[in-house]
């Protein structure tokens, strides 16, 4: 059996994520983690924030604090959201670790040992005001396209389009605002991908890259085709991981750091040996990264992350020379739009996370992202379609099954699940039905499609609401009460495996329905094909309680102050 290694894109220190931040990688990585847990998978998954790099300095210096004070208190920020979320990391690190620093200095050495990093002169913006080399990010000034003010030496964050600080019409730095710039000569190290490029198509082609999405396998054929080229792998930074001084003491002792894209796929493993390093008898990192034949490594990111996981950590990676797993599965997300035009973090257009668990509990954002997960193309979305979801799938497909089954039953037999006739045909074809689907629904969770699982799902949801009506036990009672207790005894089987099947997409919940009954097992072990067919886990017998109502409509007062908020036009 193989284990399973489980990674979603590091999110960025710099402020709370927004939805699509969250359905584009840690909530899909949560949903099949909880799925192999509960088919008794042995799964590691593991995530970080990703601390280095150009914003996190700005967004410390407009807060007034170090960079490391806001970074430690950003990242608690965001962990007590993912858990208010309910993912269930294995370990939740930070890139700016010992361990991290560690493994990036020793990636760095062997790179260099097996002659991939070479030192080059560049020239670069230097700033006379603040005595220092400016990285792109560090220089603004006004797009000569577009004419947004506050482009920066990268890119317009308005029209896009990617630029160099020279392009900049008043370019001054964000640091402060002085105009006093010049260009000077430079040394940075850079990573010859160039020669790696081979390494890269062949191990490309040989690790089951075609099984893939097809997004993420044509966006990195599409790099190796247009060639990988040497990019340069340090900045001049106060805050990154260091570049070794028993190395490049040149380097080292003007104070450069490595580029975070550089360490921040490290932290992967680094984020792993933070877990293990908490309790070293009982966990091994290596295990799962170094000679892991068999692990099988899957990571879950946007698309804008697809480069530098399927071609430029892989490279980095073979370069060593060392045998450190590389990635088997990697499932691209398209975009979450927000009516029509993009989320933005930097402009805070959209729904953020701390904003969405403020409003309704995690279960009702948790189902609907992954009912309309961006794989094929982008998605939007939208309050009147997220209420249409959550009304009619969760309040009432789903909730409104649990909680007429379970009040009809106390009234009627009292607080136990009555014994009744024994199962017919249409307890039989009901079972048929539901293992059906049930394949269905593992095969589509084993092939990560999400949307399709979600499908899945509601079927088997609607699959109880049309046996309860073809039954009909409320008029079942006033003939046959036998008959009626045997309908309503089905039903509550057919509540247990949907509080078990239901568990990776809305565990909250879940756990609700699975608590309604006084169970000596209350696990969410996965049911087989044959428990689907015979739903018979809950015994005549068993007492039960009606759980308060799982999930609440949303009004149309509710959409109006939601639309009043958070805006709800199309741009």
């Amino acid at each position: 059996m193989a284990r399973h290694l489980i990674t979603s894109a590091l999110p960025y220190i710099n402020g709370i994520k927004h939805l699509g931040n969250m359905v584009g990688s840690m909530l899909p990585a949560d949903v099949y983690a909880r799925y192999l847990r509960q088919r008794g998978q042995d799964v590691l998954y593991i995530c970080a924030t990703d601390e280095h790099g150009t914003p996190a300095e700005l967004a410390a210096k407009e807060a007034g604090q170090s960079v490391d004070a806001f970074c430690g208190e950003q990242h608690e920020k965001q962990k007590a959201i993912y858990e208010g979320f309910g993912l269930r990391f294995d370990y939740f690190g930070r890139s700016s670790s010992p361990e991290n620093v560690e493994l990036t200095q020793h990636f760095a050495r062997k790179l260099h040992e097996n002659g991939f990093i070479e030192e080059r002169a560049i020239r670069q913006v230097y700033s006379n005001a603040d005595e220092r080399f400016l990285p792109d990010r560090y220089i603004v000034g006004t797009c000569p396209h577009c004419g947004y003010d506050k482009a920066r030496g990268d890119q317009c964050e308005n029209c896009t389009r990617v630029l160099d600080p020279t392009d900049l019409i008043d370019a001054r730095s964000a640091i402060s605002g002085s105009g006093d710039l010049e260009v000077r000569e430079t040394k940075h190290l850079f990573l010859l991908q160039s020669k790696l490029q081979h390494e890269v198509e062949g191990w490309l082609e040989g690790n089951g890259s075609k099984e893939w999405p097809t997004l993420a396998s044509s966006i990195a054929h599409k790099w190796l085709t247009e060639g990988l080229q040497d990019r340069a792998i340090t900045r001049d930074l106060d805050w990154g991981v260091p570049v070794p001084a028993d190395v490049w003491p040149e380097l080292a002792a003007e104070g450069k750091v490595f580029y975070v894209w550089f360490d921040a796929p490290i932290e992967y493993i680094g984020a792993t040996k933070e877990w293990s390093d908490a309790d070293p008898e009982n966990r091994d990192w290596k295990s799962w990264w170094y000679e892991a034949e068999d692990v099988r490594y899957t990571e879950f990111m946007a698309k804008d992350n697809v480069p530098f996981h399927s071609v430029m950590f892989p490279a980095t990676q073979l370069g060593t020379r060392e045998p450190w797993k590389k990635v088997d599965f990697l499932k691209a997300f398209n975009w979450l739009n927000y009516y029509g035009g993009k989320f933005s973090t930097s402009q805070r257009r959209g729904v953020f996370t701390d904003a969405a668990l403020e409003l309704l509990p995690a279960d009702y954002w948790r189902y609907f992202l992954m009912a309309h997960a961006p794989e094929s193309d982008d998605t939007s979305f939208t309050w009147e379609l997220f209420s249409s979801s959550v009304n009619k799938d969760l309040a009432d497909t789903l909730g409104n099954f649990v909680n007429r089954v379970l009040s009809f039953s106390r009234k009627r037999f009292g607080d136990e699940v009555p014994a009744g006739a024994e199962a017919g045909a249409a307890e039989q074809k009901l079972g048929e039905e539901i293992a059906g689907l049930l394949a269905e629904y593992e095969g589509h969770m084993e092939a990560l499609q999400f949307r399709k699982a979600s499908a899945s799902l509601r079927a088997l949801w609607s699959a109880g609401n049309s046996y309860l009506e073809e039954k009909a036990p409320w008029l079942e009672i006033k003939t046959d009460k036998d008959a009626a207790a045997l309908t309503l005894r089905t039903a509550m089987n057919l509540i247990h495996l949907y509080a078990v099947v239901s568990e990776p997409f809305i565990p909250a919940s879940a756990k609700a329905m699975r608590s309604a009954f006084a169970l000596a097992d209350d696990t969410a072990v996965w049911v087989s094909q044959d428990e689907a067919k015979a739903l018979a886990a809950v015994p005549a017998g068993t007492p039960f309680t009606v759980p308060p109502v799982l999930f609440a409509k949303i009004t149309e007062e509710d959409l109006d102050s939601y639309r009043e908020r958070f805006g709800g036009a199309e741009g």
